[in-house]
């Protein structure tokens, strides 16, 4: 039988291998892709608390987070592409040369 502690256990080790990929890595995907991991764990933590408690609350904050994901990666795409056309390169390095 799974336990809260498993979904948690798991949750912990996600959101751990997103902010280790949003601390160290220079590429701006990998960054974004780091910071939907974070998101990740963030909704299954709230989905396994929601099953073991009995309610929907956190089923419709991760319905209202998934969202807001949604429109966070599709601006972030578009600051990528906008960084590479004026700089061509996506490495987080180059966002202090970035001068409008």
């Amino acid at each position: 039988m799974i336990s809260l502690g498993h979904y948690l256990i798991l949750s912990g080790i996600v959101f751990s291998i997103g902010l280790i990929g949003v601390t160290t890595s220079r590429n701006v995907l990998k960054v974004l892709l780091s910071l939907e991991l974070l998101l990740a764990a963030s909704n299954l933590s709230f989905v396994a608390f929601s099953k073991f408690n009995g309610d929907y609350a956190g089923q419709l904050i991760v319905f209202f987070v998934i969202l807001v994901a949604a429109a966070e990666v599709a601006i972030g795409l578009a600051i990528i592409v906008l960084m590479y056309r004026r700089l061509s390169t996506i490495q987080a390095d180059e966002l202090k040369e970035m001068k409008w």
